[in-house]
C-alpha cells in the first residue's frame, strides 16, 4: 500500500465515510482512516441507542453515492408526519405531514451504526479509495500539502489534503492550531429505546416542558427512540433509577399519546454542547460535521449539516480538479468554507433560540409559544417553510443534495 495519499481523511464514521464515497470514482488517491470497523448488522438484533433522523437531503446525498440501498436494505423507518406541542393546558400544536408538500416523507429515522456500515460496504467499489481500519493514529503532523499521520502500529502516511472527521475533539483540528468557541447547555440528553404498544409509527414527535423536550422517535414495527431532555443532575437521578422505578416515570412524564410502554430496551445519556471551529479551512486542511461544529440536538440537524459539509467539500475537490487548480489550495478551500460555515452558523443560532425559548416556564414566552404554534398550523406557507427545513431543503445546498450528479 502506497503511504501517500491526495487526500486523506482521519475520521470513517457517517461523515467521513461520506467524503471519501462522494470523492471514489475519481483520479484521486484516497485513504480513510477508523478506529474500528462496526458490529456487523444482524435483522435480529435490537436496535442501537444512537440514533439519527436523516433529512431528504441526506437521502439524496446519499443515493447520490450510492450508500442508499445499503442503509434500507438493513433497517430504515421513514416518517410521513411531524408534530410539536406546549405541554400546558393549551391546545395549539403543528402536525406537518409530507403529503401537504407533495413528499412520499418527512425524513427516515436510522441507526447512526447502519449508516456507517453501508458507507464502508460502499467504498470497496472504489479501486481509488483506501480503508485503513483499525487504525490508532499516534501523531498527527499538519504541513500544508504533506501532513503525515502517524500510525500507532508505525506506519506513516502522508497526505496533500488532510480532511478532519475525527469528531468533537479533533486531533486533526488541534494539530492544525485551529481553535473553536464552544460552551455547554445547562441539559442533558437520556435516550431510551423501547417496545410500544402501538404497531408500526410514521410520525415522530416533540412537547416541550420548562425542563426541555421530550421527543419520541418512531423505529421499525412497535420500536421507538425516546429521547427526555433535562437538567443534567435530573438526567443523572433518573439514569440511576432501576428499570421498574425508570419505566414508571417514563409513563408519568411522558404524553399519553406515546402509548403503553411493553419493555425497556436500553437507556443512556449524554451532554450537550456547542461548538464551532474559528475557521473551516486552512492551506491542506478542511475539517466537515462534528470537527467543525456541534449543535444542540432539538431538531436532529447535527449528521444532516455533516454531511452537507461532505457533499459540498466533495464538490469543491472535484470542481477544483476541473478545471486543473490545486484543490490543497487556500483559495480553492475556502470556497468549501463560504458554502458550509455561515448556513452551520445559522443553523446553530436558530437552535439556541429553540433552546431559550421553549426551555423554560416564563409565562410570556409560553404565551408566544402558543401563538407561534397556533399560527403555525393554520398559515400554510409557514407551515411549508418549516417543513422545508426539516427536510433539509431550506437554504444553499450542494448539487449531491438535489440529486445531482458531480461532473466528473
Amino acid at each position: 500500500m502506497e503511504n501517500r495519499y491526495d487526500v486523506l481523511i482521519v475520521g470513517g464514521g457517517m461523515v467521513g465515510a461520506a467524503v471519501a464515497c462522494a470523492l471514489g470514482g475519481s483520479d484521486l488517491s484516497i485513504a480513510v482512516l477508523e478506529n474500528r470497523f462496526p458490529q456487523p448488522f444482524d435483522a435480529e438484533q435490537p436496535h442501537d441507542l444512537r440514533v439519527s433522523a436523516l433529512s431528504v437531503a441526506s437521502q439524496n446525498i446519499l443515493e447520490m453515492i450510492g450508500a442508499w440501498p445499503g442503509i434500507v436494505s438493513r433497517r430504515s423507518c421513514p416518517y410521513q408526519r411531524m408534530k410539536v406541542w406546549e405541554a400546558s393546558e393549551s391546545k395549539a400544536a403543528t402536525e406537518f405531514r409530507a403529503a401537504d408538500g407533495g413528499h412520499a416523507q418527512l425524513g427516515h429515522i436510522v441507526e447512526n451504526r447502519v449508516v456507517q456500515l453501508a458507507l464502508l460496504e460502499r467504498l470497496k467499489a472504489f479501486d481509488n479509495v483506501d480503508l485503513i481500519c483499525p487504525a490508532s493514529t499516534e501523531a498527527i503532523d499538519y504541513a500544508p500539502g504533506a501532513s503525515v499521520v502517524r500510525l500507532s502500529d508505525g506506519r506513516e502516511l502522508i497526505g496533500r489534503l488532510l480532511v478532519a472527521a475525527d469528531g468533537g475533539e479533533s486531533r486533526v483540528r488541534q494539530a492544525a492550531g485551529i481553535g473553536v468557541t464552544k460552551w455547554d447547555y445547562e441539559q442533558h440528553a437520556l435516550v431510551a429505546s423501547v417496545v410500544t404498544g402501538y404497531p408500526q409509527q410514521d410520525i415522530t414527535w416533540q412537547q416541550f416542558t420548562p425542563t426541555g423536550p421530550l421527543a419520541f422517535l418512531p423505529l421499525n414495527g412497535p420500536h421507538a427512540s425516546l429521547v427526555w431532555y433535562n437538567t443534567p443532575n435530573e438526567v443523572k437521578r433518573l439514569m440511576a433509577q432501576p428499570d421498574d422505578a425508570f419505566m414508571a416515570e417514563l409513563v408519568e412524564t411522558f404524553p399519553e399519546t406515546l402509548g403503553r410502554i411493553d419493555q425497556l430496551l436500553e437507556r443512556g445519556f449524554f451532554p450537550l454542547r456547542r461548538q464551532h471551529a474559528q475557521q473551516y479551512v486552512l492551506e491542506g486542511v478542511a475539517l466537515v460535521g462534528d470537527a467543525a461544529h456541534m449543535i444542540h440536538p432539538l431538531a436532529g440537524q447535527g449528521v444532516n449539516i455533516g454531511l452537507l459539509d461532505a457533499a459540498a467539500l466533495a464538490e469543491t475537490v472535484w470542481e477544483a480538479c476541473r478545471y486543473g487548480e490545486d484543490f490543497t489550495s487556500l483559495e480553492v478551500l475556502k470556497q468549501y468554507e463560504k458554502a458550509r460555515r455561515q448556513h452551520n452558523l445559522l443553523m446553530m443560532q436558530l437552535m439556541d433560540s429553540f433552546y431559550r425559548v421553549f426551555s423554560n416556564d416564563i409565562i410570556p414566552l409560553k404565551v408566544l409559544r402558543n401563538i407561534g404554534l397556533g399560527v403555525a398550523e393554520r398559515v400554510g406557507p409557514a407551515k411549508n417553510k418549516v417543513m422545508a427545513f426539516a427536510m433539509g431543503l431550506e437554504g444553499p445546498l450542494p448539487a449531491l443534495a438535489r440529486l445531482q450528479p458531480i461532473q466528473h
